[in-house]
């Protein structure tokens, strides 16, 4: 038997094990319909129309890119066995580097250079842990800590003292060039300022796919389908996830265990690298002390959401980037509106619990959605202060909901040593 074929075998599932049923594509479909029902509903009923605008969805994707990209980058290690709590560092490393490069090089050099940036503290935490064994949160924090210390130091070199750069942050950088599909934009952005039910709300999250683009997020929404390509569609995709199930096994056939954790743990680098280069270039157009702002954290935390799927990890993302984005467009009014949401939600969870005969499951949800109904009957907007937590405390809420369905690798963050199967 090769070693493809049983790399495939070693992250099966076993007979017997309660395999969870994958979603089709029409279902998913169809959940993604009710969803958006649902909010077009609750957009209807709190008059807050800017819910599902043309540039809320478009500010929620941009919000949301390098998040998900970090999330990639957790996916990388954690599918071949490496916990990289140094994807914030990484970022950090992207962000200066892709500065850096880029206001003296254009944009897109400073992409690579951003890239190299975080590969290169991947490949930092993979001697760390893979050939020095230790422990993976440990060197994950103190690669943060380097990161953090080593740009601001640098800073003091490359930007201070040159026109627009201080210690604390880079000049001004060239833009990338963004896309906007012409005629079918102008005739969204109309449709969706019309606020019909759920035509407008279709209209605007499309135009918001499709409306001042840029290049990057282009090629940041192409590496997840890629990502789930390589990993679940090739044998080198095989061997690299065997490494996260069963090393020993893996060993044993063949697969250089060493090579596949070092590969997949710069890749992880790389992908929190362009994260931190995108928020440079892209979000923001300049370098800036502290301006991850904990994202590597998040993308980690949107990557177990998702169960540690591309597509699952997208949609934790997504979440996050849409509340974030809701947070700066509209401010209280927005949130205000998704307190009803996700009273409605947890309705549904009530009956949901109610159905898998979890009845204290069941009673603590309903509380909560009795607690959101009343607080959105009795106010008409939220403290400021909540509005500045509302992408975490949601990311908080989801993690807690979807807990129980999540499976880790089973060899995720344990320290191997070569022939220890011997």
């Amino acid at each position: 038997m090769s070693a493809s074929k049983v790399a495939a075998a070693s992250v099966a599932p076993k007979k017997g094990g309660g395999r969870r049923k994958l979603l089709t594509l029409p279902v998913v479909l169809l959940i993604i319909a009710g969803g958006l029902a649902l909010v077009s509903l609750v957009r209807l009923i709190s008059g807050a129309n800017d819910v599902t605008s043309v540039g809320q969805v478009a500010g929620a994707l941009e919000l949301a890119v390098p998040i998900g990209l970090a999330g990639l980058g957790g996916l990388w290690a954690e599918r071949a066995g490496v916990v990289n709590i140094g994807l914030e560092g990484m970022m950090i490393l992207g962000t200066w580097f892709g500065a850096w490069a880029g206001f003296q090089w254009g944009p897109w050099v400073g992409v690579l250079f951003g890239i190299l940036g975080g590969a290169v503290g991947g490949l930092l935490h993979a001697i760390i842990t893979v050939t020095f064994g230790v422990n993976h949160i440990v060197s994950g924090v103190a690669i943060n800590i380097l990161a953090a210390g080593l740009t601001r130091y640098l800073s003091n070199f490359a930007f201070d003292g040159v026109e627009g750069g201080s210690s604390k942050q880079s000049p001004r950088i060239d833009a990338i060039d963004r896309i906007t599909i012409p005629g079918l934009s102008d005739w969204l952005i109309d449709l969706q300022q019309k606020h019909w039910f759920l035509v407008s709300d279709i209209a605007g999250v499309v135009g918001g796919l499709i409306t001042n683009l840029s290049w990057l997020t282009v090629v940041a929404l192409l590496l997840i389908p890629g990502t789930w390509w390589v990993l679940w569609r090739t044998s080198f995709g095989l061997r690299l996830r065997s490494c996260g199930e069963s090393p020993v096994a893996a060993e044993s056939l063949g697969v250089n265990v060493y090579k596949y954790k070092y590969i997949a743990v710069v890749m992880s680098g790389g992908m929190a690298g362009l994260a931190g280069a995108f928020l440079a270039i892209v979000s923001t157009g300049i370098y800036q002390e502290g301006q991850t702002g904990g994202r590597g954290y998040i993308g980690l935390a949107a990557m177990i959401f998702g169960n540690w799927m591309p597509g699952g990890m997208a949609l934790g993302a997504g979440l996050f980037g849409f509340t974030d984005s809701l947070k700066l467009r509209g401010g209280a009014e927005n949130v205000h509106a998704m307190l009803l949401l996700l009273a409605i939600l947890l309705v549904v969870v009530v009956f949901w619990q109610l159905y898998r005969k979890k009845y204290v499951a069941a009673v603590i949800s309903a509380a909560v959605s009795a607690l959101l109904f009343t607080w959105y009957a009795l106010t008409d907007q939220v403290p400021s202060q909540f509005v500045d937590a509302a992408p975490y405390v949601t990311t908080l809420l989801v993690l807690s909901l979807s807990a129980q369905r999540l499976r880790m690798p089973k060899a995720d963050g344990l320290v191997y040593r070569k022939g220890q199967g011997k």
